[in-house]
Formats: structure tokens, C-alpha cells, sequence
């Protein structure tokens, strides 16, 4: 397996059951880092959903925020499946965190682990331009953030209609 491997396409294209895959792939256990909250009824429902799928092979580490430190803690311990990226970027930025730091510091991190490292994200970039201030400035911040995950990355997996489409 590829040791940093990025995941990405639209909503429901079938990204986290292609990543939860190929984290197992060679690995009996490996670790579900979520960076998801629980904020409403739909986000509850989502990551309850994803819960169900994963079987006693999964570890969970909870992380909203502190991403870097959760791959750094679990670094050496087997493959690490990052869920999401966007996510992660939704509560950095909504936090008013510095997400550019933070993504340099990402990206940093990554070049430096020694277990496998798969990450899901979304491709935002794809449709309508947002209508509001918020949307543009998080979609562009998405599009910036997958390239540079992308550019230390491995391997990078467009998921279509739940495919996996080998990009990188």
C-alpha cells in the first residue's frame, strides 16, 4: 500500500468505503481518525452510519481539530483512514483557526509518517459558484487545501459513482 494516499470526489461518490478498504488492505486493524461533530440530527445520522459499516477491525480517535496530533500520536501503530478532510477544514475555519497554518502543518506531518496514511476529502470545486461570502471562501479554501495533500501524497483516488479512479 501506497503510505499516503488521498481520496477524493463528490458527495456520496463512495469515497470513505473506498478508503476504509484500502486501509485494510494489507492490515488487520487500522485506526478511523473523524474529524466529524455531531452538530444536528443529519450529522448524527452520518457518522452513526459510518460507525455501523466499520466492524471491530476500526479504532476510533475522535479529532475535530487537533488532526496533526492524532497522526502524530498514532504514527507506527498500522494505517491511520482520515475522515474528512473537509471536515476538518469546516471546524478549523469555523473556530477562526489560521487553516493555512494548519494545512502547512498537515502537510509537513505527512511527509514525515512512517505507517500508512489514507485521507477522504471532497471536491467542492465542481459546481455553481456559492452565493454567499462563507461558501466561496470555503470552497477555494478546500481547493487549495486538496492540492497541497495531493502534491505529498502517493497515490490519489477520485471516487465516481463509487469507483475508484487511480488520478495519481
Amino acid at each position: 500500500m501506497s503510505r499516503i494516499v488521498l481520496v477524493t470526489g463528490g458527495a456520496r461518490s463512495g469515497k470513505s468505503r473506498i478508503a476504509e478498504t484500502r486501509c485494510l488492505l494489507n492490515a488487520d486493524t487500522a485506526i478511523y481518525i473523524a474529524t466529524g461533530q455531531a452538530g444536528d440530527d443529519e450529522m448524527q445520522a452520518r457518522i452513526q452510519e459510518h460507525q455501523a459499516r466499520r466492524g471491530p477491525e476500526w479504532r476510533t480517535i475522535a479529532e475535530p481539530i487537533r488532526l496533526v496530533a492524532a497522526l502524530t500520536d498514532s504514527n507506527g501503530t498500522g494505517p491511520r483512514l482520515v475522515d474528512c478532510l473537509t471536515l476538518w477544514l469546516s471546524n478549523l475555519m469555523l473556530s477562526d483557526r489560521d487553516w493555512q497554518a494548519a494545512v502547512s502543518e498537515l502537510v509537513t506531518c505527512l511527509a514525515q509518517q512512517t505507517s500508512p496514511v489514507v485521507l477522504v476529502t471532497n471536491e467542492v470545486g465542481m459546481g455553481i459558484v456559492p452565493e454567499n461570502a462563507l461558501a466561496r471562501a470555503f470552497r477555494d479554501a478546500a481547493g487549495k487545501m486538496n492540492q497541497q495533500v495531493a502534491s505529498v501524497a502517493d497515490e490519489v483516488i477520485f471516487a465516481v459513482s463509487g469507483l475508484p479512479l487511480r488520478v495519481k
